[in-house]
């Protein structure tokens, strides 16, 4: 605490009138750098929520990222699997029209061995005849 000196009517005015305008002084800069400070937390706290609002766009972001990854990869497995069955039953189909193809050329292979059987045996038979023939000519020509 700051001592005064004494007049004859009690302290001295000038000094007691310095030391009120000084602690007015200090009291108005305090208060100043104290609305200053207030200010400057308002817009720190404004600033905050805004980093915080940030955030949890961010986060909402990145768990709809997640969950579009986690449906993308579950389509691509889905269109896989269909790519696979479709492949599968593709495969199968043209083993078994290729099975039917060679079911076929079988049957035909087999029904022409029996032509050329049946083609050689009347051929035989034509050319057995017409050796007769020729040997009856020989008779013929031999006895005439």
């Amino acid at each position: 605490m700051e001592k005064f000196s004494y007049e004859t009517n009690g302290y001295n005015r000038k000094e007691v009138n310095q030391f009120v305008s000084d602690v007015i002084r200090e009291t108005e800069a305090i208060i100043t750098r104290v609305k200053k400070q207030s200010t400057e937390i308002e817009e720190l706290k404004k600033e905050l929520e805004h980093y915080k609002s940030l955030e949890n766009t961010l986060n909402h972001a990145i768990m709809k990222a997640e969950e579009t990854s986690d449906n993308i990869k579950k389509m691509a497995r889905e269109e896989s699997d269909m790519i696979i069955t479709d492949a599968k039953h593709n495969a199968s189909r043209i083993v078994n029209e290729a099975l039917l193809r060679a079911e076929k050329i079988e049957q035909n292979t087999d029904m022409l061995e029996r032509n050329m059987r049946i083609f050689k045996r009347k051929l035989k038979a034509i050319v057995e005849q017409q050796l007769a023939v020729v040997e009856e000519i020989e008779v013929l020509e031999i006895d005439s």
